[in-house]
């Protein structure tokens, strides 16, 4: 009799030893790391959260949530991923390259799921986008064909135009890569880029000031130093009457003039249901290829045109949406 009961509890221990994280009923817990406040970042970090409640997942009953912000500080990346490891998560949601960087160096036995990553494969995140073969993965902020239709956008509604003026943080990857993107198709149509590099937010003002004068548009990267002053820029912008091109939905939002924008939020959500994924029904990062936007969508804000000088033309209203200044959403 005692034996049996012994084998049967050993038996039970087994599977529920074996079971995914949450799967059978008890608390999971995430980390989340996040490298700055703004709003597209926390919007990743909204959608995530909603697909976790979509899935049964409640805060206070079976999810346990640790939510750190490095603001903007990478050292503090690193610590936030050693105290993770130490404390041993069920899983790690990381919202940037930095803060993903920094987690995958840290992490090697806890499942790591990302987002808002430019450049997974340049960031050496994965070893391919379809087979990432390690703990690491999730969802990039970068449609392949971004920066090209960026740059045929500009083209096309400033035929007069010669140069760009683009300011950025040559210490973040993803904001190097985005920015050798946009690069290579300004030269491929015939116009310049005007760099300025940065290395902290409070930079950016002079950054753009030093640009009046030497370009004829601007624009703004996936740079998490610059988007977190993205009011520096616009003032110039609208001052200079120098139109604001941007890479970000929120960006757009705030005051940018026009860019292809993604939704942070369902960004987000698709990366929480990875994490289901790996959660309740036990799959493994490494069985998850890497996540890109499904489609682009070209927007301009009408109050910034107004406020940047631009007379918003028929060629534009048929090559974009064109947004009030509000609501990202509304046409």
């Amino acid at each position: 009799m005692w034996k049996k009961l012994l084998l049967m509890t050993g038996s039970l221990l087994m599977l529920t030893a074996c079971s995914a994280p949450g799967s059978g009923g008890g608390v999971v817990k995430v980390g989340i790391t996040q490298l700055i406040e703004h709003p597209s970042l926390d919007a990743t970090r909204a959608g995530f959260v909603e697909a976790l409640q979509e899935a049964g997942y409640r805060e206070g009953v079976n999810l346990e949530l640790d939510v750190q912000n490095a603001q903007g500080d990478l050292s503090n990346n690193a610590m936030i991923a050693q105290k993770f490891a130490m404390e041993g998560e069920d899983l790690v949601f990381a919202i940037s390259t930095p803060s993903t960087q920094a987690a995958a160096m840290a992490i090697k036995d806890i499942p790591v799921l990302f987002t808002a990553v430019t450049d997974p494969l340049g960031a050496k995140l994965v070893k391919s986008l379809d087979n990432p073969s390690r703990n690491v993965t999730g969802t990039s902020d970068t449609h392949p064909e971004a920066a090209k239709r960026m740059v045929q956008s500009m083209r096309e509604f400033f035929p007069q135009a010669k140069a760009v003026g683009i300011v950025y943080n040559s210490g973040e990857q993803n904001s190097v890569v985005s920015v050798q993107e946009v690069r290579q198709a300004l030269a491929a149509s015939g116009l310049r880029a005007v760099e300025v590099s940065v290395s902290n937010s409070s930079e950016v003002k002079q950054a753009v000031d030093s640009l009046v004068g030497r370009c004829d548009l601007l624009f703004v990267p996936k740079d998490n130093t610059v988007v977190t002053a993205l009011e520096s820029m616009i003032k110039v912008a609208d001052e200079q009457k120098l139109p604001l091109f941007v890479s970000e939905s929120d960006s757009l939002q705030r005051g940018g003039f026009a860019g292809y924008v993604v939704d942070y939020h369902q960004l987000g959500k698709q990366t929480g249901r990875m994490a289901v994924e790996i959660l309740k029904n036990g799959k493994q990062p490494k069985d998850l290829p890497v996540g890109i936007p499904g489609e682009l969508t070209l927007a301009i804000n009408e109050r910034t045109a107004a406020a940047q000088g631009i007379a918003i033309t028929e060629q534009m209203k048929q090559a974009a949406k064109l947004l009030g200044g509000s609501n990202p959403e509304e046409k």
